[in-house]
């Protein structure tokens, strides 16, 4: 499921999407638009990417939700959240199209392919010799008695947070028929293994390799030092339900920090991983623990 492949199918259709507004990104985009149709590929446009770079009268466009479907491949300039905005769209489209992340933001974990890689590494994609990480993503579905609220998928994480004006929350965890906890804290995460180096990192939680089969759960702020977060099998399906003990609780969740709903009291939202992975090119000069090193910065003083 995680592990790396070469990708095989043919590619002539490449789609791009940049950053909203990603003014630094426009040269790039001209010089995309030549290097395609020097090797007469077809580069398909995000429209509002065509036009931040003056090209939506020379190539092809669509709008983002139609990108899935209309293309081969999905080149990413940005960061992270853009890259997990395609990613989630590809997911709810079910399509196998592969991701190219090209880093023009700051941390950039997933965006990991550097701006002097880009060509090279866009290269190896179009031929054929570059290497796919199939990375676990997350189906999260809100229901609210008989009634399904929201079905997302995610490819970092779900979190339950607590609201501005809460205080701590309660929130009953199960995993499968089994009961766990209930948790006081300012929140949970659900993570899978490339979100593990995202909010969950960021809350305490460990850093899982994307090759491992595994879930995390991690609570935000336990009230109870002894609630630590816990590495589940990836088949397993998790259960949340926020416990109000006021009218001023408030508990929203959010599935990789581009969507949110306010839970109500008795909503239970399930959490499991998806059949179908998200593929990533991957960088070709640089492993995974190369690229934890280079992002945070370790062995530096």
């Amino acid at each position: 499921m995680t592990g790396a492949k070469r990708h095989t199918s043919p590619i002539a259709r490449v789609g791009v999407v940049a950053k909203s507004g990603l003014r630094k990104a426009e040269g790039t985009l001209v010089e995309l638009s030549a290097w395609l149709a020097s090797r007469g590929l077809t580069g398909v446009f995000e429209t509002e990417t065509a036009a931040l770079a003056g090209l939506a009268d020379r190539v092809e466009t669509c709008s983002r939700n139609e990108m899935p479907s209309s293309t081969d491949m999905i080149l990413v300039l940005g960061g992270d959240g853009t890259l997990l905005d395609m990613g989630d769209r590809i997911a709810q489209e079910n399509a196998a199209v592969p991701l190219l992340g090209v880093n023009f933001g700051g941390l950039g974990f997933l965006t990991e392919v550097t701006l002097p890689e880009l060509f090279p590494a866009l290269e190896a994609a179009v031929d054929g010799t570059a290497k796919l990480d199939q990375r676990r993503m997350l189906r999260a579905i809100v229901r609210r008695g008989d009634r399904v609220v929201t079905d997302r998928i995610a490819l970092n994480d779900v979190a339950l947070t607590r609201g501005a004006i809460s205080q701590i929350i309660g929130l009953s965890v199960s995993v499968g028929s089994q009961f766990v906890a209930e948790f006081k804290a300012d929140g949970l995460i659900v993570a899978s293994p490339t979100g593990s180096t995202a909010y969950n990192l960021a809350a305490g939680g460990p850093i899982v390799h994307p090759a491992v089969n595994a879930l995390v759960i991690t609570p935000i702020a336990p009230h109870t030092l002894t609630n630590r977060p816990i590495i589940i099998p990836a088949n397993s399906d998790v259960r949340i339900q926020p416990i109000f003990d006021s009218d001023h609780d408030q508990v929203i969740a959010s599935f990789d920090g581009q969507f949110g709903v306010v839970l109500e009291c008795d909503d239970v939202v399930s959490v499991a991983a998806t059949e179908r992975p998200l593929q990533l090119f991957r960088a070709r000069s640089r492993s995974y623990f190369t690229v934890l090193r280079e992002k945070l910065k370790w062995a530096e003083r």
